[in-house]
């Protein structure tokens, strides 16, 4: 009879940056991705490793298959209302604004309206080349299914389910992105440069809340507006909605509002802030190109 082969502590640490980098991805919460290599490590604490020839491998799987269980438990919960004045007022951990921003907001936005199975093995494969044949036990399928979820998760991320992109792509990303960048930088004249003299602001009433939808029109009062927002800028990026460029806000992967922008040769001349939750259901949400 062989002798039980523990993990020690020291190896999973060396991996533990790894499994949070494959956990986050999987839940796009900070929070969450801790709670899960915390799990995969009392796992495989308790689990004989003597056999395992690729124990880095061999706990990629574990934390996936950790992460898995959450999303299904997560999707087996009524949702809960986002809670937009928290959003506003509260920035949040500097941490997570950075991890938002490495991995792209779009995408921790798509990822999360993708099904579990079809989430894993899109993150595993495509983004740690983890091989089909690993991925299939995790989600119950055959590695050819297991290629197709992959493949599903793939096209929705790249949003080729979509209309054609307008012939002026190029300028709203460039308006869209330096709009980005003045607001997360408090740059308010900069913003100002950015916006049409007569820009019009709508926000429905569910992004401060207030009792009616808002609108505020004029570049300085717009920009005044913004500036305000600065905290939710850091949790936000450019996202194609709806086949335009726009901004997209997400909190533990969440999408919580979207900025749709009108850009003319006159700079931005109209901006749609939507966080109305049956409405953002409705929206087509994809990653941008490059």
């Amino acid at each position: 009879m062989t002798a039980h082969t523990a993990l020690s502590a020291d190896r999973f640490e060396a991996d533990r940056t790894h499994l949070r980098s494959v956990a986050y991805r999987m839940l796009g919460s900070l929070a969450e991705a801790e709670d899960a290599v915390q799990e995969a490590w009392l796992r495989a604490s308790r689990a004989d490793v003597g056999e395992v020839g690729n124990l880095s491998g061999w706990l990629t799987t574990v934390v996936a298959r950790v992460c898995l269980n959450m999303l299904r438990a997560r999707r087996a919960r009524p949702e809960e209302p986002l809670d937009h004045t928290v959003l506003d007022s509260r920035p949040g951990p500097e941490q997570e604004a950075l991890l938002a921003d490495s991995v792209g907001v779009a995408l921790l936005v798509v990822l999360d309206r993708l099904a579990p199975a079809e989430r894993l093995a899109f993150v595993l494969h495509d983004m740690f080349a983890v091989p089909f044949d690993d991925i299939a036990p995790l989600v119950e399928r055959t590695p050819a299914a297991a290629r197709q979820l992959a493949s599903r998760a793939r096209r929705r991320v790249k949003g080729t389910e979509r209309v054609p992109p307008p012939a002026d792509l190029a300028r709203q990303r460039t308006a869209v992105s330096a709009f980005l960048a003045a607001t997360r930088g408090g740059d308010f004249e900069a913003l100002v440069a950015l916006l049409a003299p007569e820009v019009r602001l709508t926000a429905d009433r569910w992004v401060v809340p207030t009792p009616e939808p808002i609108t505020v029109s004029g570049a300085r009062p717009v920009a005044q507006g913004a500036m305000a927002a600065m905290g939710r800028a850091r949790f936000t990026g450019p996202a194609l909605v709806d086949g335009a460029v726009g901004l997209a806000m997400a909190t533990g992967g969440r999408l919580a509002l979207v900025l749709a922008f009108t850009v003319t040769e006159d700079g931005i001349t109209g901006i749609d802030i939507v966080a109305d939750r049956e409405r953002l259901a409705e929206l087509s949400v994809a990653v941008l190109d490059g």
